[in-house]
């Protein structure tokens, strides 16, 4: 059983599949990675948890985002978004993006705000590139 600190140093990176290791990516722990979808969850009108896979019964057919690919996706092992999944996310992630642009005095907000935007970098060129978005 690992404690929050040794959780919290395990990491994912999500990446373009360009094989360019100069490629810009983003990377949470684990436990920040949920909790930044949750966020996400939270800002299409539903509540993560509650959904199945993430210990809720509420079906992924009863919510409506073009999120679901990188939301109902599993932390690690899952298949990579592809590029068309990749372009159908991006407008509701710059969506979002903008609409927390303006700054926030709470820490938490301004991690989110600043992961979104490193996001949106990623796909828009898993989008220009033709690749797909990696999860390692």
């Amino acid at each position: 059983m690992c404690s929050v600190i040794e959780e919290d140093m395990v990491g994912l990176v999500l990446f373009p599949g360009d094989d360019d290791t100069g490629s810009p990516d983003v990377s949470w722990s684990y436990t920040g990675f949920g909790v930044f979808r949750r966020w996400l969850a939270q800002a299409e009108g539903f509540i993560l948890d509650e959904m199945r896979g993430f210990g809720g019964q509420r079906p992924w057919s009863d919510v409506s985002t073009t999120l679901t690919p990188l939301l109902n996706h599993p932390d690690d092992g899952g298949p990579d978004l592809t590029s068309a999944q990749c372009a159908a996310i991006l407008p509701r992630l710059r969506e979002i993006a903008d609409q927390w642009h303006e700054g926030s005095a709470d820490s938490l907000l301004q991690r989110h705000t600043n992961d979104i935007g490193q996001l949106v970098v990623v796909v828009q060129l898993c989008v220009e590139k033709d690749v797909g978005l990696l999860f390692g």
